[in-house]
């Protein structure tokens, strides 16, 4: 049996074709020169890309073109002298538009929404637009550079030195941040390959800084939370203070607003963390060159996102330091409060034990008395008994009823102390009873 044939009867894993379709979900596509490309990046929520996946299929459909399937992410349209990659992700969805018509001179050509000549309905909020002009190397560098802002302005060889890649990231007067690349010897698949690695550089470090407001949003109430919490620590010097039922709660419900603000923030810290990732991992792939006194890009950012980045890891740092110093005061708190009942409760058994012992000599005390009544009781019996006899006639001559009477006291101590005894006996036993019960 051969291997074709072998493998017609595999169970494949149902997660296989997607697995694999992974691999080329976000195609690059040629880009021919010139191009103006307007990237637009908008952040979405789970209701939002449902509601932009089904803009998409109206806008497909009202220009009879074939919509993306239901569970794709990336689709391309060929609107004529326009084109339009659409791609969703896990919390923003991009459109990115580009047309070879009026796109030289560079950064000359109007907005493109405001003469009308694109169209579609924003999905989300809006996080990047950028204008990423591609020309050929027949612009002259600096002519090129003279477009941007020049405290700022990043200029790099790459794609091997095929192409010139320039930005300041800087907002221009339409609202759009501006790329530009100037295509030496690059073929079209390469031009696009670098025009997309650009764009997911913006889109990315746009993305990460997100958590930057944030940070500094939350600061100030991290901070209140730790002046609270250092005044905690300062009234437990004091040793009346350590079993303060009133302090402990403040410490609960500082480690309750700690937890909440932790709830709000990791998973923003913890994406732009991710972000900044990305974004280095694209700079890497750009394989930038220094080009004459210009900064690259990645020095430009790592001189501006990386701080921002370190922002936002250290307030997620003090919120973990601040939740374990929180835990560590509790458990004193509630160390001195567990010593201070065990001292209580030690009072109270030693209070029971001295209740017990009295309780033990009155119980002495009445059986004693329980013992003379009785044996008063058998002596006076026992003295009609001697009566009932000397009348009689039974008694010895010489022995008289009240000799006899007095004979007989001893017998009955005797027989009391007998009768209480079996009777401190019998309760010792069933009292062992109940309590196995």
């Amino acid at each position: 049996m051969n291997e074709a044939s072998t493998s017609a009867h595999w169970i494949e894993h149902e997660s296989r074709g997607a697995i694999l379709a992974e691999l080329h979900a976000r195609p690059f596509l040629p880009l021919q020169v010139p191009r103006r490309v307007y990237h637009f990046a908008f952040a979405t929520n789970r209701e939002e890309a449902s509601a932009d996946r089904a803009a998409v299929d109206q806008l497909a459909r009202a220009h009879r073109l074939e919509p993306p399937t239901a569970d794709a992410k990336f689709h391309y349209f060929d609107f004529g002298d326009w084109r339009l990659r659409w791609e969703q992700h896990a919390e923003f969805t991009t459109y990115s538009w580009s047309t070879g018509k009026e796109a030289e001179p560079p950064f000359l050509c109007p907005d493109p929404l405001t003469r009308g000549e694109i169209s579609f309905r924003p999905p989300g909020r809006l996080i990047v637009a950028t204008h990423l002009s591609v020309v050929d190397g027949k612009i002259p560098l600096d002519g090129l550079a003279a477009l941007f802002d020049s405290q700022s302005l990043c200029v790099v060889g790459v794609g091997k030195d095929g192409a010139h890649a320039l930005t300041d990231f800087a907002v221009d007067a339409q609202g759009f941040t501006r790329m530009a690349i100037r295509v030496l010897d690059a073929p079209p698949l390469e031009a696009g390959r670098l025009a997309q690695r650009l764009l997911e550089v913006e889109t990315y470090r746009c993305m990460a800084l997100l958590g930057l407001p944030l940070a500094r949003a939350v600061a100030p109430d991290l901070a209140m939370m730790e002046e609270e919490l250092s005044e905690i620590v300062t009234a437990l010097r004091k040793d009346e203070s350590r079993s303060n039922h009133d302090l402990l709660k403040r410490l609960t419900d500082l480690l309750a607003a700690n937890d909440a603000l932790s709830t709000r923030t990791s998973f923003r810290f913890g994406a732009s963390r991710a972000y900044h990732a990305l974004v280095k991992s694209r700079l890497e792939l750009l394989q930038e060159t220094k080009e004459g006194q210009y900064p690259t890009i990645s020095s430009f950012l790592n001189a501006r996102l990386d701080p921002a980045i370190e922002t936002c890891n250290a307030v997620q740092a003090r919120q973990t330091r601040f939740s374990t110093d929180v835990a560590r005061t509790t458990n004193i708190m509630r160390t001195g409060i567990t010593l201070e009942m065990e001292r209580q409760n030690g009072a109270l058994l030693d209070d029971m034990v001295r209740r017990t012992r009295l309780q033990m000599r009155l119980n002495r005390m009445v059986q004693g008395i329980s013992v003379a009544g009785f044996a008063y009781y058998l002596v006076g019996l026992f003295s009609f008994v001697a009566n009932g006899l000397k009348e009689a006639g039974v008694l010895p001559s010489g022995l008289s009823a009240d000799m006899a009477e007095v004979l007989s006291v001893p017998f009955a101590l005797l027989l009391s102390w007998a009768f209480m005894a079996r009777v401190r006996v019998l309760s010792s036993r069933a009292a062992k009873e109940e309590q196995l019960d």
